[in-house]
């Protein structure tokens, strides 16, 4: 088990460019408060929900998404759980037949608008040649009863869509192909939809995120189509302040290597680099540099940042994700080592005051997720662990489980108390 220290901060130096503020670590703290975990509820789907995404309905109502590897699930419908109370327990949800344009075996996401109109994103991906097919979002007005599908892209190599709801109520989506960040939007609480000009001519969708008034802020990172391109350099925060008509491309804080391979050529997995806005508008960028996770926040719109060492571990700690409500209260994930020594870790942060933020977390964990064959080790089951703020005050955690060897598939439901 890998241990993990979180440093005491040291003020701020300038480095580089008079755009960026860098904060580096010092010695260690005396360890802080933990956040306490909720004992696992577990839904066996019978499917594996890998990469799984959750969001909380107005009304309550819970949903988690995800996507299987099987092979026999190509052209088959996405797969939607839901649960009415409070995740206790879990149910499949009808969410339509291929005939309607319900297809979907990769990478999903989900967004509850304030109306209570919910949005299911998801993308086919074929598996004998390795690219994308499709990218398609299911709406629903009933909490999940019914839904309307259209198809946003049939393009081959769609892959990493994103979705988000704007506090105008206008629905922004964002995807990659190959040739670039692809881009579209409803007004009408997606009965249409309009596919704009592309954010950006190269690079990948990592991640999108917007904010109280209308900021949007997307991740654009060299990787893209499912690893099928790598355009060297792209490294780049893209904002939009007038709702995606014009966008403003950033170089983002820190110091990344990226190489054509997930993991190669420097032994770091990279593929979402998480970006937030909170309540007051600053912008959050959360990054690893190896045994450092690493927090940007930025009071301009991206243009300056401060920065801090947040997290640091004995090896690599990879894949995170971010989300953030209120100010600047935050929630991540993330993993640490590889194979029998995988473990997910979820932290809060407070980063709400002038100085450095302070880190709280839940002791690291192990889930039920392996590789196939015949000695599976421990697997990640995609490339971050999705967090929530829930309604009550809790966080919300979901794991994949993927254990082919005991006929174990779904997902594990967490509360986190803090």
């Amino acid at each position: 088990m890998r241990r993990l220290s979180f440093p005491l901060l040291v003020p701020p130096r300038f480095c580089g460019a008079a755009v960026l503020i860098c904060v580096g670590a010092g010695m260690p703290t005396p360890a802080l408060a933990q956040l306490t975990l909720s004992r696992p509820v577990e839904h066996l789907a019978g499917v594996a929900v890998r990469e799984p995404m959750v969001v909380e309905h107005p009304d309550g109502a819970l949903f988690v998404a995800g996507f299987t590897q099987d092979i026999a699930a190509t052209g088959q419908p996405p797969k939607l759980f839901r649960s009415v109370d409070a995740g206790t327990t879990w149910a499949a949800v009808n969410v339509g037949t291929p005939a309607h344009g319900a297809v979907g075996n990769s990478d999903v996401d989900l967004a509850a608008a304030p109306d209570g109109t919910l949005y299911f994103l998801t993308m086919g991906f074929d598996r004998t040649t390795g690219s994308g097919t499709h990218v398609a979002v299911g709406v629903s007005r009933d909490v999940g009863e019914t839904w309307a599908w259209t198809y946003l892209s049939q393009d081959r190599f769609d892959d990493r869509p994103w979705i988000e709801v704007a506090p105008d109520g206008v629905v922004h989506v964002i995807w990659n192909d190959g040739a670039g960040v692809s881009y579209a939007t409803s007004t009408d609480a997606g009965h249409t939809w309009t596919e704009q000009d592309r954010v950006h001519p190269q690079g990948g969708s990592s991640h999108l995120a917007i904010g109280p008034e209308g900021e949007m802020a997307v991740r654009i990172t060299p990787r893209s189509a499912s690893g099928n391109r790598f355009d060297q350099g792209v490294d780049l925060i893209a904002v939009s302040l007038d709702g995606g008509k014009t966008w403003e491309k950033m170089t983002p804080p820190g110091n990344r290597r990226w190489g054509p391979e997930p993991s190669a050529p420097y032994g770091l997995p990279r593929w979402v680099e998480p970006v937030a806005w909170d309540a007051e508008g600053a912008l959050y960028h959360l990054w690893s540099e190896g045994p450092a996770l690493w927090l940007g926040r930025s009071g301009d719109h991206g243009n300056t940042w401060e920065t801090w060492s947040i997290v640091t571990g004995e090896g690599p700690l990879y894949f995170p994700y971010l989300v953030a409500r209120g100010s600047g209260e935050l929630a991540a994930t993330w993993f640490s080592g590889f194979g029998n020594d995988l473990l997910a870790h979820v932290a809060v942060i407070d980063a709400s005051g002038t100085g450095p933020p302070s880190v709280q977390s839940v002791d690291p964990f192990q889930f039920d997720s392996w590789t196939p064959g015949e000695s599976p080790v421990r697997a990640t089951g995609g490339e971050y662990l999705p967090v929530l703020f829930l309604s009550d005050g809790d966080l919300a955690v979901v794991t994949p489980i993927v254990n082919l060897a005991e006929q174990r598939q779904g997902f594990t439901w967490y509360r986190v108390s803090h």
